[in-house]
């Protein structure tokens, strides 16, 4: 009878991935070759599939009190401006007042607008007079999805803007503006890519000094770009996709297949300079560095698949390109890199190694680096927290707020109405908080209720009118000379009632003022909605996930690093270590993009708040790519670490081979996140902006300083864990080096 105990451990997976590849290279590259060409026509369309969002959340109080005003009252908030501006004299001269009424009536009678109102078809209101008498409004509500209101816009807007003899009209309200900021994102992602490509490809042949291994790696992250846009293309046929994931994508996409290819190839030409074949040496790529690939991918993937627990398109978009990123770029990697190793393997290693002789592994820069490092970890360590804590403080400063006009350049013709608007009218009609009550009775017997109600909510600070059925409110008294507009506040079983702020009012406080509103007893039941509830809700139900979404990201990612390194301790250094880096990353959020500082050199306008999805969807994307760079180097210091039982030596060892891809992958990430530092969208330039600085520090503070002072002040206590979860791992776990070599699973066995 044969003992078992004697055959030999069969084949990985991964190599037996590799040996089928190379045995079936032409077929591998063929299908490869179709598969980008389907890409490319899926791809083509993507733009116009996506859609266009709003910051709304799905069954809040205030979108159902906006269905409800559609459904019983026929009517909504406006979300389209025209500015009109008298060429001589007032808004009240007979010859601007009958233009005034002609345009009102105009756009009112276009199918594609449900309602339209004016300073003269609603008796002079002063809401909608400015205060020098040249500028009076038409408000207008367009009605449909975002990408549906939008496109109608994109024929209204040109239309509706006019220079006659007695006024000029001009176009704004909050739709338009984000029209124009999803037409400014579509040509920021076009220009980008013409930047980004060439940019890309000469860092890679500085990085590999040769043309082969540059054109590789860059096939494969346009690879998983493209595969990734037409991915979205068809989730986009069945679920909301935004048109700012394409934008995600092409930083990422390219960031990621480069990262990949750059850790797969080193370790192939490792594997070459040490004598290997050249299909010995994919078949150990593939098997080592391709498995850190598969966990280094799932890391992230998870990171960002965390905004699905967000119920919201707009971030759950990102969450959809992350995957389809990461799933692409592993296929890229795993199966048509090596491939084309096969056919061009010796011009890819060669060409290094022909230009450089070959170094001892513990005589570079990187490995002197570590060592000195972990001789004084304490100075080093603390020297380093300390500038990144410092780097980090002006987060403790950091205030939430509501997107407006400013996201656009000061030349966008939204934001140039809205500044008008802000100049000129110290009340803001179009963002009104609605009080809906669709069931409160007959309105006929409703009006000491409402007169009563309406009295208080026109006390509250910031209110400048309160319109009702019976009449409007100002300062707690109602305004004398304004006839009721009975019909047009009421249904035949309820009433709603409209609360007018003052610009200044949503300055300094929108959220608050929105919760001052809320908080005012109603005599019936109401539902608030509006604008600015509406942002109010999106923000209320952001934060209420987000404590279930880190949950989420961080346990996940602490198992995954369990079971790479057999260790409870790493998994912890690496959350610290990854929310130190992010901390500089918030940090110079709010002292650049909240506080204005080098707004005059990125050319943004600061409003003294943060929009809040934006740092959500940054965490997850910075965090994601941490756990990226701490997967590929702790898989080195792990391998070093099994093979020699030495911790100072597997970190300083590790290191030298692990950094200089780090800080190269890095750099062509943070090039492809900063090209959309020019952008014209404020929310790209602060991704573009703060991705590439947290991937910056990341990877040169944090890996280069922080890892090997705390592995060295943690001495062997680094691989602790209980006995239990040290046989998981021994069964389950995930390491670059072959398990049966791995003196911590030797040692594991003969307990047995």
């Amino acid at each position: 009878m044969l003992d078992s105990g004697n055959s030999p451990p069969p084949e990985p997976a991964l190599a037996c991935l590799g040996r089928f590849v190379i045995r079936r290279r032409w077929w591998t590259l063929a299908v490869s070759l179709v598969m980008f060409a389907v890409a490319l026509v899926g791809a083509s369309g993507a733009m116009s599939a996506l859609s266009l969002s709003r910051f709304e959340s799905p069954g809040s109080e205030s979108l159902v009190a906006a269905d409800v005003l559609d459904r019983e009252f026929g009517t909504g908030g406006p979300n389209m401006s025209l500015l009109v501006t008298a060429k001589n004299g007032n808004v009240d001269d007979p010859a601007v007042a009958a233009a005034g009424r002609a345009l009102t009536d105009e756009l009112a009678a276009r199918p594609e607008v449900a309602e339209a109102d004016s300073y003269w078809s609603r008796g002079a209101s002063p809401s909608l007079r400015s205060a020098d008498g040249r500028h009076a409004l038409v408000l207008a509500r367009v009605p449909g999805d975002a990408t549906q209101t939008r496109g109608i816009l994109r024929n209204l807007s040109p239309q509706f803007t006019r220079d006659t003899v007695d006024i000029a009209v001009e176009v704004g309200g909050r739709e338009e503006v984000f029209r124009q900021v999803g037409a400014q994102a579509g040509q920021d992602f076009i220009r980008a890519e013409a930047l980004i490509f060439p940019l890309v490809f000469v860092l890679l042949v500085l990085v590999f000094r040769g043309f082969v291994a540059a054109l590789l790696t860059l096939g494969i992250g346009v690879f998983a770009m493209v595969a990734t846009m037409a991915a979205l293309r068809v989730t986009a046929a069945f679920t909301e996709v935004s048109t700012f994931a394409l934008n995600i994508t092409l930083a990422m996409g390219l960031g990621l297949g480069v990262d990949y290819c750059l850790f797969v190839i080193n370790r192939f030409r490792e594997r070459l300079s040490s004598g290997d074949t050249q299909h010995d040496a994919i078949i150990h790529s593939v098997q080592t560095a391709g498995r850190t690939v598969l966990f280094s991918g799932l890391t992230v993937a998870i990171s960002l698949l965390g905004l699905l627990l967000f119920p919201f398109p707009f971030l759950r978009s990102f969450a959809y390109a992350g995957f389809f990123v990461v799933l692409f770029s592993a296929i890229g990697v795993l199966f048509t890199l090596p491939a084309a190793l096969a056919l061009v393997g010796r011009a890819v290693g060669g060409g290094v190694l022909r230009r450089r002789r070959p170094r001892p592994s513990r005589a570079g820069f990187w490995h002197r680096t570590a060592l000195i490092v972990m001789r004084r970890p304490v100075a080093f360590g603390g020297a380093v927290i300390v500038i990144l804590l410092v780097l980090g403080s002006p987060i403790l400063g950091l205030r939430f707020g509501l997107p407006d006009d400013r996201v656009l350049p000061p030349s966008a013709s939204s934001r140039q109405v809205s500044e008008r608007i802000r100049a000129n009218f110290g009340v803001e009609e179009s963002d009104a908080i609605h009080l809906v009550a669709p069931s409160a009775g007959d309105p006929s017997g409703l009006r000491p209720q409402v007169e009563g109600y309406a009295t208080a909510l026109s006390r509250l600070e910031g209110v400048v009118q309160v319109d009702t059925m019976v009449g409007r409110f100002v300062d707690g008294q109602r305004a004398a000379g304004v006839p009721a507009e009975f019909d047009r506040f009421t249904s035949g079983t309820g009433t709603w009632l409209s609360v007018v702020p003052s610009t200044a009012i949503l300055e300094a406080d929108p959220l608050g003022f929105v919760q001052d509103v809320r908080d005012v007893p109603a005599p019936f039941a109401v539902q608030v909605g509006g604008y600015p509830a509406e942002l109010a809700d999106f923000r209320a139900a952001l934060l209420d996930r987000l404590p279930l979404a880190l949950l989420v990201i961080f346990g996940i990612t602490f198992i995954i690093l369990f079971l790479m390194t057999g260790s409870l301790v790493l998994p912890l250094k690496a959350t610290v270590l990854n929310l130190l880096s992010l901390s500089v990353m918030f940090g110079a959020l709010v002292w650049m993009f909240q506080e204005g500082n080098l707004s005059d050199v990125f050319g943004f306008t600061a409003t003294g708040t943060l929009e809040t999805s934006i740092p959500i969807l940054m965490f997850c994307i910075a965090y994601g790519l941490s756990m990226d760079y701490e997967v590929f180097m702790m898989s080195r210091i792990k391998e070093e670490y099994d093979r020699t039982g030495d911790n100072e030596s597997a970190v300083a060892v590790a290191i030298e081979r692990s950094a200089p891809l780090i800080t190269a992958a890095a750099a062509i990430l943070a090039v492809s996140f900063a090209m959309y530092a020019s952008s014209g969208v404020l929310f790209l330039k602060t991704l573009g902006l703060g991705l590439a600085l947290a991937v910056l520090v990341d990877a040169t503070l944090i890996r280069a300083v922080l890892v090997p002072a705390f592995m060295r002040l943690a001495g062997d206590a680094n691989w602790w864990a209980p006995a239990p979860l040290k046989r998981i791992h021994a069964r389950f776990g995930i390491s670059e080096a072959s398990p049966s070599q791995s003196p911590t699973a030797q040692s594991l066995a003969g307990t047995r």
